[in-house]
């Protein structure tokens, strides 16, 4: 059974991680039969081996993780393959492979630029 990880940073306000519980959700919605976790590097939880275990324990038998990261900055250049490598000696029966950081795709780019044309044109109060 194939199935997902949704990696991000992490980080102290638990507010934060509150775009990564939708993407989750988006994606049970519309990808039922393809099982989804989130994991974190740091300061939140699951992290990548105890989301890879869920998984397994799910029936998961080849695991993609997606880098939820805008680019390659040195979390995923240098951190990011050692946890990866970790999971894969704890996990030796499973496939996992990750792919490139989504702020790399054309297509993610490309939904910044149309949203950034959206706030123009519905002149959006500030937030901050």
């Amino acid at each position: 059974m194939k199935a997902l990880i949704l990696f991000g940073h992490g980080a102290r306000d638990i507010r934060w991680r509150e775009p990564f519980d939708c993407l989750k959700r988006m994606w049970q919605e519309q990808f039922p039969d393809i099982p989804v976790e989130l994991a974190f590097l740091e300061l939140m939880q699951p992290s990548l081996v105890m989301a890879v275990g869920l998984l397994r324990d799910q029936g998961a038998k080849n695991i993609q993780i997606v880098p939820v990261f805008f680019g390659q900055g040195g979390h995923l250049r240098e951190d990011f393959p050692r946890l990866l490598q970790d999971a894969k000696a704890q996990f030796p029966d499973l496939h996992l492979s990750s792919s490139p950081a989504v702020g790399e795709s054309k297509a993610v780019l490309q939904a910044v630029i149309q949203f950034s044309a959206s706030t123009l044109s519905q002149g959006l109060a500030d937030q901050y």
